[in-house]
């Protein structure tokens, strides 16, 4: 199994990469949400990687978080789930905001990513609720260190906001730097005042 590589970035198409690794280029396919965070082509790069083995292929998934990479691993565990819709998920959102979609119920909101249904929606909620705090690296919901924006919408939905909707409010006011405290208070500013 591969399970990291690291190496020169050589070329980036999305969703594909090409990794040179001692001489040898791998090709890797990564969510959309990595291309934002690589470097220039010519830099050093390090992914965590999954090797998905199929009759016809074998094929390396990239990630730059052992989050996303665990979120990919439980996807691929529920049923009709595979590597694509998995990666067009990591595509369409955060680890931790799945997360907290899925703890949430917020089934409505799963449908909004691409590829998910409403039957798979729920599918996803019921499979995998409770599973994904164990996650490694994973956001807890209910206590624990947390990125600030990942801490707020879980804030915002102690509150009553749905899943979706924190997503949203907190999307809207976010800044980088910005402590947890600041972007409740403005995202609940923003709220009232529309």
């Amino acid at each position: 199994m591969i399970g990291r590589l690291h190496g020169i970035l050589l070329e980036r198409q999305p969703p594909g990469l090409l990794v040179d690794v001692g001489g040898v280029g791998y090709e890797v396919e990564a969510p959309l949400s990595v291309f934002d965070r690589l470097p220039a082509i010519g830099e050093p790069v390090t992914l965590l990687t999954q090797l998905i083995v199929r009759e016809d292929a074998h094929i390396l998934y990239g990630f730059l978080r052992a989050p996303d990479r665990a979120l990919f691993r439980e996807l691929l565990k529920v049923s009709g789930v595979g590597p694509r819709l998995a990666l067009a998920i990591l595509s369409g959102v955060s680890s931790d905001d799945f997360a907290l979609m899925v703890e949430a119920g917020d089934a409505q909101a799963l449908t909004r990513l691409p590829g998910i249904g409403k039957k798979t929606a729920e599918r996803l909620v019921l499979e995998m609720r409770g599973r994904l705090s164990d996650l490694p690296g994973a956001v807890s919901t209910s206590s624990g260190p947390a990125e600030p924006a990942a801490e707020a919408r879980a804030a915002l939905t102690a509150l009553g906001y749905s899943a979706a909707e924190a997503l949203k409010m907190v999307r809207a006011v976010e800044a980088a730097d910005q402590p947890a405290e600041a972007l409740i208070r403005a995202a609940l500013k923003r709220k009232m005042g529309a």
